[in-house]
């Protein structure tokens, strides 16, 4: 009876020693890492479109070949523009624009042209440009690129109109024609998909020109040249 009294507190002990001993142990190893699962990765998506409001700006230069001196002058206008961008990465992309210009051509320089109403004409002037797109400033976006236009005359008509010195242009005909073009831009992102756009695009356009008037025929060219200054809005998908 007394030997079990004398074991019992004693194996009470023990037991307490060995699990502050177990507690310590436990104290002097590092905390195992809490797990996270990896973040999920967003798909890329290359798609970006913008809708701008279009200036465009001519250089107002030209010439008939039969009239020594002469000039050509054609108008500005205003339109709307719609661009479509693909990306092929983060930095390379391909954008190409479309929309239509309507511009007045008359005559400038020698008597015979000045004044002259040559015509009328519609424009449409795909742009297709390589891209690179600058990603170290955060939601400023710039770009810089360079490409080829092709612009396509249509619904074009003649002045039939006399200037002072009795010309008139009975018509007249742009002939379609490529051209080299660069661009430099930004957008501003507001969040991931939606952002403001400014773009300025130089075209080096300069088409041939042929007409029939009341003195015979004119033949030429129109340096159009025109800066192409847009600003809009942005989509990214």
């Amino acid at each position: 009876m007394n030997s079990r009294k004398v074991l019992l507190p004693s194996l009470v002990a023990a037991a307490l020693l060995g699990g502050a001993a177990q507690q310590a142990l436990a104290a002097d190893l590092p905390p195992k890492p809490a797990y996270k699962a990896a973040p999920m990765a967003e798909p890329f998506n290359p798609w970006m479109i913008r809708v701008r409001a279009l200036g465009v700006v001519t250089r107002n230069s030209g010439y008939v070949d039969q009239v020594p001196g002469s000039g050509l002058s054609t108008t500005d206008t205003v339109v709307p523009e719609l661009d479509i961008t693909y990306f092929f990465n983060k930095n390379w992309a391909a954008e190409l624009i479309l929309g239509v210009t309507k511009h007045h051509i008359t005559g400038t320089g020698a008597a015979a042209t000045n004044g002259l109403d040559v015509g009328k004409a519609w424009l449409l002037p795909p742009t297709l440009t390589l891209q690179y797109h600058f990603t170290n400033f955060g939601a400023f976006k710039p770009y810089i690129g360079a490409g080829v236009n092709y612009t396509v005359f249509f619904g074009q008509s003649a002045g039939n109109v006399a200037n002072g010195a009795g010309v008139i242009v009975t018509s007249s005909h742009l002939k379609n024609t490529f051209a080299p073009a660069a661009q430099i831009g930004f957008d501003y992102m507001i969040d991931k998909h939606w952002g403001i756009n400014v773009d300025v695009k130089k075209i080096w356009l300069r088409p041939e020109w042929d007409g029939n008037s009341n003195v015979g025929a004119l033949t030429g060219k129109v340096n159009l040249d025109p800066w192409l200054i847009g600003a809009g809005v942005t989509y990214k998908f």
